[in-house]
C-alpha cells in the first residue's frame, strides 16, 4: 500500500501541531501584553478568537497542501507559503466571524497574527533543518528502464528531497544490455526479461518501483503485474514528457478515463480559490474607489470632451473568451477611427499591440508643458493609471484578475501566431510582469510574450503579491506609463 501524496498534513503532522501550538501561544501572549490576567480561554470576551482560528487552522492544515514540498522550499518560498496560509486562516475565520455576528478585537487579532508569523517562520525553518540533519525516512526503489538512462535516473530521484530520501535498490534493464557492464553502480543489475530474478527480488527491501518508458517501449505488463502481486507500488513515467521544455505533467480524470495531463503550469484548487478570493476582495474595494474617483474625474473628462465617461471595448480573455473591458475614457471619441492613421508610429512595429509616444488621440494632449510633454487630463489619468480603476469591476465579475497578462483587442488577437496564444492561457490582469518591467521601454512584442510566459510558468500566489507591491511602487513613481 502507498500513502497518497495529497495527505500532506498527515505526512508532516509535526509541522501542523507546531503551527497550531504557536498560534494558541500567540493569542495567550497577546492577551497578557494587553494587560489581562489569567488565561484567555476563561475570558468570555476573548476566548472565541483562539477557538475560531484553531478551527480554521486545523481545517486548512488537514485538507490543503500547505505542507507539500516543505523540505524543498527555500527561505523566500517559505515566507510566501506562511503568508498565504495566514491569509487563508484569516479569510476562513473572518467569514465565520462575520456570518455568526461575533464581536472581536481586531487589534488583538492583528497583534496575535504578527507574533504568530514571526515565531512560526522561525520554528518551521528550525524543524526543517532538524529533519534534514537527522535524515528523512529512507525509501528504497527498484528502477526499470533502458540502460542509457540509469545514471540520470539515480541522480534525479536522489537529489530532490520531497518527503523521503530515495535510494536505488537495484536495476532491471529493458533493452537486454549486459548487466555486468553496470557493476560500477554498486547495486544489483538484471535483465528485465528474465522473470526468474523476481524470486530473488521478492526478498529485497523495496518500497517502490520506478518504470521509465521510452517512445517505442512496450509496457512490460507481466513484470509489473508480478510487482503488484508482491504489494509493491509502481511509479510510471514516459520519457517523452520530459521533452516538453515548458510543460508540467499531472494525472487526472477525463470522464471515466485516467489521463496524463500536460500544461505550462498546474494550479491547485486551494491556490485558485485563494486567488479568486483575493480578486473578489480587491475587486470590491477597487470598485468602491472607482465610484469615489468618478466624482472628480467625470466632470474633468466631460468638460474637455463631452461624451461617455467610461470607455468599453471587447477584449480577449482566458483561452480566447470574449468579454467587455471598462476604463475611464482618456481619449477623444474618434480615437479608434484615427488609430489606423497612426499605425506607422506604433512603437512595437506590428499589429499585435499598439503603443506610441505623445498620442494625439488622448484628451487634452494638445496642451504642452514647459518640457514639451502633453499635460492634458487624459495624459494625467493615464500616467497615474487612474484610467485602469474601472477594471476592478471586471475583476469582481470574474472576467479578469488583479494580476495576469494584458488582454488584447479582437484585431490584435486575429494577428496572433500560435506561440503568442500562451499569453491568454490564464485570466488577464489589471497588472502583470510587463507592467512592472518597464512597459514603455519594451518595444518588442516577443519580449512581452516572453515575460508573460515566464509569469505563467512560475506562477504562485507569492509572485502575485510581489507584482502587486511592485505595481504600487511603479505607479507612485509614474514609471512605465506613456
Amino acid at each position: 500500500m502507498h500513502r497518497r501524496g495529497s495527505d500532506s498534513a498527515l505526512r508532516h503532522l509535526d509541522f501542523l501541531v507546531c503551527d497550531i501550538l504557536v498560534m494558541q501561544f500567540s493569542f495567550i501572549l497577546m492577551y497578557w501584553i494587553t494587560r489581562h490576567a489569567g488565561l484567555i480561554y476563561l475570558d468570555p470576551a476573548f476566548r472565541v478568537q483562539p477557538i475560531i482560528f484553531f478551527s480554521a487552522q486545523m481545517a486548512l492544515g488537514m485538507f490543503s497542501d500547505v505542507y507539500d514540498h516543505v523540505f524543498t522550499r527555500n527561505t523566500y518560498k517559505e515566507f510566501g507559503s506562511l503568508l498565504l496560509s495566514m491569509f487563508e486562516i484569516w479569510l476562513l475565520g473572518g467569514v465565520f466571524i462575520f456570518l455568526a455576528g461575533i464581536q472581536v478585537r481586531v487589534t488583538h487579532l492583528l497583534g496575535a497574527s504578527f507574533i504568530y508569523f514571526d515565531l512560526a517562520f522561525f520554528l518551521r525553518q528550525w524543524n526543517k533543518r532538524r529533519h534534514l540533519r537527522k535524515g528523512l525516512p529512507k525509501r528504497r526503489i527498484a528502477i526499470v528502464a533502458r540502460s542509457g538512462n540509469i545514471s540520470t535516473i539515480i541522480r534525479r530521484i536522489s537529489e530532490n528531497k520531497t518527503t523521503a530520501d530515495y535510494e536505488a535498490a537495484g536495476v532491471l534493464l529493458l533493452d537486454h544490455s549486459d548487466p555486468a557492464a553496470y557493476a560500477y553502480l554498486g547495486i544489483p543489475v538484471f535483465d528485465a526479461s528474465s522473470l526468474s530474478v523476481l524470486d530473488e527480488i521478492a526478498h529485497w527491501w523495496i518500497d517502490d518501483v520506478f518504470l521509465l518508458l521510452e517512445k517505442n517501449d512496450v509496457y512490460p505488463k507481466q513484470l509489473m503485474e508480478r510487482f503488484l502481486l508482491m504489494g509493491i507500488t509502481i511509479h510510471t513515467s514516459l520519457s517523452v514528457l520530459d521533452e516538453f521544455a515548458f510543460s508540467k505533467t499531472d494525472v487526472r480524470e477525463l470522464g471515466s478515463y485516467q489521463v496524463l495531463s500536460n500544461s505550462i503550469n498546474f494550479v491547485s484548487d486551494r491556490s485558485a480559490l485563494v486567488k479568486r478570493a483575493a480578486d473578489i476582495i480587491g475587486g470590491f474595494f477597487g470598485t468602491l474607489a472607482t465610484g469615489l474617483l468618478f466624482l472628480f474625474i467625470a466632470p474633468a473628462i466631460y468638460i474637455k470632451s463631452p461624451g461617455p465617461i467610461f470607455f468599453s471595448q471587447q477584449r480577449i480573455g482566458q483561452n480566447g473568451r470574449v468579454f467587455r473591458i471598462y476604463k475611464f475614457r482618456s481619449m477623444y471619441m474618434d480615437a479608434e477611427k484615427r488609430k489606423a492613421e497612426l499605425m506607422e508610429k506604433n512603437k512595437l512595429q506590428n499589429d499585435l499591440m499598439f503603443k506610441m509616444d505623445d498620442d494625439p488621440r488622448i484628451i487634452g494632449s494638445e496642451k504642452k508643458g514647459k518640457d514639451g510633454k502633453p499635460k492634458g487630463i487624459g495624459n494625467f489619468i493615464r500616467n497615474t493609471s487612474l484610467d485602469e480603476f474601472p477594471q476592478f469591476f471586471n475583476v469582481l465579475k470574474g472576467d479578469m484578475s488583479l494580476v495576469g497578462t494584458r488582454p488584447p483587442t479582437l484585431d490584435e488577437w486575429k494577428n496572433y501566431d500560435p506561440r503568442h496564444r500562451v499569453r491568454m492561457s490564464a485570466k488577464p490582469g489589471i497588472t502583470g510582469m510587463w507592467q512592472v518591467c518597464g512597459r514603455s521601454e519594451i518595444t518588442d512584442f516577443e519580449q512581452v510574450v516572453d515575460l508573460d510566459r515566464r509569469y505563467l510558468e512560475n506562477w504562485s500566489l507569492a509572485l502575485d503579491i510581489k507584482i502587486l507591491v511592485k505595481t504600487i511602487k511603479v505607479v507612485l513613481k509614474h514609471e512605465g506609463a506613456s
